[in-house]
């Protein structure tokens, strides 16, 4: 059985992904319900451990959602621990090289050989140097999604935060051309306000946070009160 997001990423449309930001089963669970294709599961900068994580999994598949977990590192144990604890893809960080993406690939195909095609593999290409070997790295077979982290390409311009510059979009927007000049699927790391933006410009996984939604949620409240 596909998993409808590649279903739907080989239509050509569309795939939102949430971060929930906190490592809560009941929070993945309500966010699936939302109509959202995939939660995102941070091992590299989020808390969870590999049970709150076997949760999450768990959570987001009976919500209807997939759950596509971020590995510590591109190491081939713990792609397997995820993908065993229910993962239904990864999404792996620094991804320089194409001998990393390799690496990457043949790390899922060993953990999931009965299953490979079942899960989505995704690269991060988040810095000057994978973007210097994007050609290279787009010719590795295997990868579902190529997503441009504009967070890591900020810091190695020397403008750590600052995600959506007009030099950082540039680079993104550049970058995704590329790939999907190459015949391949980029994805990046949106916000309500430039979403579409990056939809047409090509990408077909889009990435956002809860908690951006929580703050505006909050914010929009607030204003609707009386002063004082």
């Amino acid at each position: 059985m596909t998993l409808p997001l590649k279903d739907k990423l080989a239509r050509g449309e569309v795939v939102t992904m949430i971060n929930p930001d906190h490592p809560s089963s009941s929070l993945v669970e309500f966010i699936g319900t939302l109509g959202f294709d995939a939660i995102f599961i941070d091992c590299e900068h989020g808390m969870a451990g590999i049970e709150r994580v076997q949760d999450m999994c768990r959570a987001a598949r009976v919500s209807g959602a997939a759950a596509i977990v971020r590995p510590d590192a591109n190491e081939p144990w713990l792609i397997t621990r995820y993908l065993d604890a229910g993962a239904n893809g990864v999404m792996v960080p620094h991804i320089d090289t194409a001998q990393a993406a390799r690496d990457l690939v043949q790390a899922v195909r060993y953990a999931r050989h009965s299953d490979y095609a079942d899960k989505l593999v995704v690269a991060m290409v988040e810095s000057e140097r994978a973007l210097g070997n994007l050609p290279e790295i787009l010719g590795v077979d295997g990868i579902d999604v190529f997503f441009v982290g504009p967070g890591d390409l900020s810091n190695t311009l020397g403008m750590p935060g600052q995600r959506f510059h007009p030099k950082v979009r540039e680079l993104v927007m550049q970058a995704g051309q590329r790939i999907v000049k190459s015949g391949k699927v980029a994805g990046t790391l949106v916000k309500r306000e430039n979403a579409a933006d990056y939809a047409e410009g090509g990408f077909r996984l889009l990435y956002e946070h809860a908690n951006a939604f929580l703050r505006e949620g909050a914010q929009a409240f607030r204003k609707s009160l009386p002063p004082g």
